[in-house]
């Protein structure tokens, strides 16, 4: 028992970090996807961030976690706004601190697109 309970422990605890990372991973996806969805129609990049806030509450979010990246192009030439026929991208780094703390903070990525004007 002595020999084998620190493996199982040690087993246990690395499938619930992995388990919390992936959901923490889908949460970010959708929701940049939510974000860039706003961002596609409202153009108005305050709102988008609230929206992806508001679809990402189940993860711990400050001022600071998540950043927020857009990026609109039309081909491969880049703008600063979104008009129609251009592709909004938005994207999402959050830390996600480990459960454990045996691991380090995971840096996590969510990212949607979607052509401006809806």
């Amino acid at each position: 028992m002595a020999l084998l309970l620190p493996v199982l422990v040690l087993l246990l605890l690395g499938i619930m970090e992995f388990g919390r990372a992936y959901n923490a991973q889908v949460t970010l996806t959708n929701a940049a996807r939510e974000g860039v969805r706003v961002m596609a129609i409202t153009n108005v990049q305050a709102d988008a961030v609230a929206a992806a806030k508001a679809a990402a509450s189940t993860l711990k979010i400050t001022d600071t976690n998540p950043t927020f990246t857009f990026t609109f192009t039309q081909g491969a030439t880049s703008y600063t706004t979104c008009a129609a026929g251009r592709q909004v991208t938005m994207t999402m780094v959050y830390t996600l601190d480990s459960l454990t703390g045996i691991a380090g903070p995971f840096s996590m990525r969510g990212k949607g697109a979607m052509q401006c004007g809806g």
